[in-house]
């Protein structure tokens, strides 16, 4: 049997840490004179109201997590962080249709970025630093941050944690759990602030700024300006948020061992060679092709180049130039980069470098398997080979991602949307990057998509945020079965 209440529980204790949050955004609303500060007062007390409901009601319930326990807890998180974070725009009338709200505000948990919104200025301040602060707080997790609460109730977290961290493996820094998420959390804030401080060096005002150290740790995209980074004409602001994409879309426990002093173990990482390797040489042919293509200064062909690569291959979903208008061979370039993602344990989107190659090592070795039938070639991955168990999954994960992608696709553009838009924006929301192509590219939004793809693509968020396995396990009769 299920342990429904230990899920209502801990579902009720995160309900109250999302209710503090939106009162954190009533103060900042409230310190701009902002119309909706009542709106976040109001949304944050039903909030807190449901989740001391169901905390209480369950205090006493059976703490014992289960393996289906942990993927019904982490699937619902987010649909009920969704809910409820779209009632400040629901309340204050900024965005008064529920379904556009919900969007926007699962967009932002999944650290997607594809936003409703076709004039952003005209948002509150406090409605766009909620916008910031649900992808900051989707980054790295929601789960990793309620771990440091979990275990002084006296329930465990592994089997949340396993379900929620993304990568082949989730990697422990501690035996601990707990201690694990906090040393995350607390790498995560460190670059937050390292950001927040540069891009206010850099001429950004300290609101732009924190906004936007939220968003680009997250790998997540929101902007508070409607031409997104291309409002700030600055290299330098440029180059610094590249750096920290780049940063948020590496393996956060290669940084752990880098604080004490194992920085090598960076370079000896195999995923992040690959992961640079990629981002280096999209950089410079994508960045050649704009020098030549379109008479962009040297300088600025790699700054564009090398500024949307990262955004892609992070999934951040920031944008300094629309892709757009570049030669067909260069937009097709951004669109297989698409497919790739970060690294695993980063908090970027998508299939994952370590997965790309994994597959490719796979596909390479079957070819000298033809050669010498009879000869033993494992895969091997820093060093260590990996079991045919987890090539599988590997091989696994990449054929149901790319049915779902090809069923999404086929579902959108039977609600009316071109085959460009509709790979656009399935590409986009299932790999949490936020633009496309088609009508839903960076210079455009998702607010023509019928109410139905709506639904669809916030779907797809879940299944992308939550790497496939976790969300469709409880689609499965087997998963409910006694």
């Amino acid at each position: 049997m299920i342990n429904k209440r230990v899920i209502v529980l801990i579902l009720g204790v995160l309900l109250l840490i999302e209710a503090f949050f939106l009162f954190i955004s009533a103060i900042v609303s409230a310190a701009y004179k902002g119309s909706d500060t009542q709106a976040f007062l109001l949304a944050g007390g039903i909030t807190l109201l449901f989740g001391a409901v169901s905390y209480f009601s369950n205090r006493k319930a059976d703490k014992n997590i289960g393996k289906r326990e942990g993927f019904l807890i982490v699937s619902l998180v987010w649909v009920v962080f969704s809910i409820f974070g779209a009632l400040p725009f629901v309340i204050s009338q900024e965005i008064p249709s529920y379904t556009d709200a919900f969007f926007e505000t699962i967009s932002g948990f999944t650290t997607t970025g594809a936003s409703i919104l076709d004039d952003i200025e005209r948002m509150s301040m406090g409605l766009l630093f909620w916008r910031s602060l649900t992808q900051w707080l989707g980054g790295m997790g929601i789960i990793v941050l309620s771990l440091s609460i979990l275990p002084f109730l006296g329930i465990g977290g592994m089997q949340l944690f396993s379900a929620e961290v993304p990568g082949l493996t989730p990697d422990k820094l501690h035996p601990k759990v707990k201690e694990t998420a906090k040393r995350l959390w607390a790498i995560y804030t460190l670059f937050t602030i390292a950001e927040f401080i540069l891009l206010m060096l850099g001429g950004m005002g300290w609101f732009d700024a924190l906004n936007h150290s939220f968003t680009t740790m997250a790998t997540g995209g929101y902007s508070t300006k409607q031409a997104s980074i291309a409002h700030f004409d600055s290299p330098f602001i440029h180059y610094v948020i590249i750096a920290f994409m780049f940063i948020a879309g590496m393996n956060f426990s290669l940084y752990y061992f880098a604080l004490h002093g194992k920085v090598s173990k960076i370079w000896k990482n195999e995923e992040f060679r690959y992961y640079f390797g990629f981002v280096a040489v999209f950089t410079l042919m994508i960045g050649f092709g704009l020098w030549v293509s379109e008479n962009y200064g040297l300088e600025k062909s790699i700054r564009d180049a090398m500024f949307q690569v990262v955004s892609i291959v992070t999934t951040t979903g920031f944008a300094t130039n629309d892709y757009l208008m570049w030669s067909p061979s260069l937009t097709f370039g951004i669109f297989l980069l698409m497919f790739f993602g970060g690294s695993s344990g980063s908090t970027g989107g998508g299939i994952k470098i370590v997965r790309i190659v994994v597959v490719l090592k796979n596909s390479y070795y079957e070819v000298k398997r033809l050669m010498h039938p009879k000869a033993v070639i494992p895969i091997r991955l820093n060093h260590k080979i990996m079991t045919e168990k987890l090539v599988m999954n590997v091989l696994a994960f990449i054929v149901f991602y790319f049915l779902i992608f090809v069923f999404g696709v086929a579902i959108m553009s039977f609600l009316g949307l071109d085959l460009d838009t509709s790979m656009g924006a399935v590409a986009a929301t299932l790999g949490n990057i936020g633009p496309g192509i088609g009508d839903v590219g960076p210079s455009e939004n998702f607010a023509f998509i019928p109410d139905a793809g709506k639904w669809v693509l916030s779907l797809l968020m879940l299944l992308g945020r939550l790497e496939l396995f976790t969300v469709l396990a409880i689609l499965t009769p087997v998963f409910w079965r006694k």
